[in-house]
């Protein structure tokens, strides 16, 4: 037995057939006969509960992260606030069937993805993609564990939000560097860490061309659906989620990716229609950014702009904020309130084919190019004085070989 295992062993580093040029490949798979993945990709995002049971522990995970609201003392009255809105929470799922379809599409997506990714980058195949949310099941610390028993030789952390912003993406890497302090002190990934495997992170897209297409291509699909005498008068609201106030005043680049993208689709569309940027999904008493949907929209149809079109511009799949906010609470009951004449939905990009073959292209292109993470997202805000942010980001230097290529660069260049 040991024998062969250990001819299989050289069979699978490399076997030339003599009758052949190319290289015959052979795939270890895991015990449980499945193929072994050697490329992760950790697919991030916010998450939602996929039953009426898992309502309450997304919202207590919700409450309690600092990183995107602050609560005095915040251990106590998170769990009360989130268990409040248990109940309204729970019916509002009920009306879209009962739970989050975020993790259904994501999956789809990440299958898709990677089917695309085998055939762009060989060298890096096979891709598997994991599913880590920041609230709901499966959370990222679940992610990581799974990825480590696969025994990936290379971890992508490929954030779902296009435009990055520290109460999204940047607690969702707040949540993988508390994982690892957490649950492995003295174990930092990358290339000095004891398991050999690498990382490197996508943590923003909110300008590639192939997103900006999926998002013109379903407005002009959704512009259709309008009666033609009225389709060039449609106002298109651009909505995306609002966070607090206090974040944009430390200098978080949110609205500027977000106000990016809109701009683009509008290029893409050749400024066909009236537009302007919103928020949505506000919480609680505090200041957050404004103009808020809701009130834009009763805004304009009592100026008699009374057609309408909502955009989920900073969402890349169907969840509670689309399904129930934007098509039920928007479109439908504020829109009957105020006399709008038809409020439409631009579809989200879901399983759309130039969305999958957006994702593939910014992960292929990632791996190819060897990138490990952008400075960008090395930088803590200005105005930041949150040393937990500034020690993330240090791990994260660390974790992706960044910081030791960076001291390589400079030793050379001082000699």
């Amino acid at each position: 037995d040991s024998l062969l295992q250990e001819t299989m062993n050289i069979l699978r580093r490399v076997l030339v057939s003599p009758s052949l040029t190319t290289s015959i490949r052979f795939t270890s798979t895991t015990s449980e006969g499945q193929i072994k993945p050697k490329t992760a990709i950790l697919m991030l995002n916010m998450g939602g509960p996929r039953n009426s049971e898992e309502v309450e522990g997304f919202l207590t995970n919700l409450f309690a992260d600092r990183d995107i609201i602050r609560l005095p003392v915040q251990n106590k009255l998170g769990p009360w606030i989130a268990k409040r809105r248990t109940p309204s929470i729970i019916e509002k799922y009920n009306e879209i069937g009962g739970g989050s379809p975020i993790y259904d599409w994501t999956s789809k997506q990440g299958a898709m993805m990677c089917k695309r990714l085998d055939e762009l980058c060989p060298e890096s195949a096979p891709h598997k993609a994991y599913v880590g949310f920041r609230y709901a099941k499966p959370l990222a610390e679940e992610a990581l564990e799974q990825l480590e028993a696969d025994g990936v030789e290379h971890v992508v952390a490929f954030s779902q939000y296009p435009q990055y912003s520290c109460t999204t993406t940047g607690s969702s890497m707040n949540q993988i560097y508390r994982y690892y302090q957490q649950n492995y002190p003295l174990k930092t990934p990358g290339p000095r860490g004891p398991d050999g495997v690498s990382w490197s992170v996508i943590d923003r897209w909110p300008t590639h061309p192939l997103l900006i297409k999926t998002f013109a291509q379903n407005i002009m699909k959704e512009l259709e659906t309008f009666p033609e005498h009225v389709r060039s008068k449609v106002v298109l609201l651009f909505s995306a989620h609002s966070v607090p106030q206090y974040v944009m005043n430390r200098g978080d680049p949110y609205p500027a990716e977000v106000g990016a993208t809109v701009q683009l689709v509008m290029q893409e569309l050749g400024w066909c229609n009236p537009y302007r940027l919103v928020w949505q999904s506000k919480v609680g008493p505090l200041p957050w950014l404004e103009p808020g949907t809701e009130n834009t929209i009763k805004a304009l149809v009592k100026k008699g702009q009374k057609n309408l079109m909502l955009i989920p511009i900073a969402f890349v799949n169907d969840h509670i904020e689309t399904l129930h906010e934007l098509d039920i609470e928007y479109a439908q009951d504020i829109g009957k309130e105020v006399g709008a004449e038809r409020i439409g939905r631009c579809a989200a990009p879901n399983c759309d084919p130039t969305f999958i073959e957006c994702l593939a292209d910014i992960v292929s292109t990632h791996l190819k190019t060897g990138e490990t993470v952008k400075p960008q997202m090395l930088m803590t805000c200005p105005m930041c004085t949150e040393q937990t942010c500034k020690n993330a980001k240090m791990w994260w230097a660390k974790a992706t070989g960044y910081l030791e290529a960076q001291q390589k660069k400079a030793k050379a260049t001082s000699s």
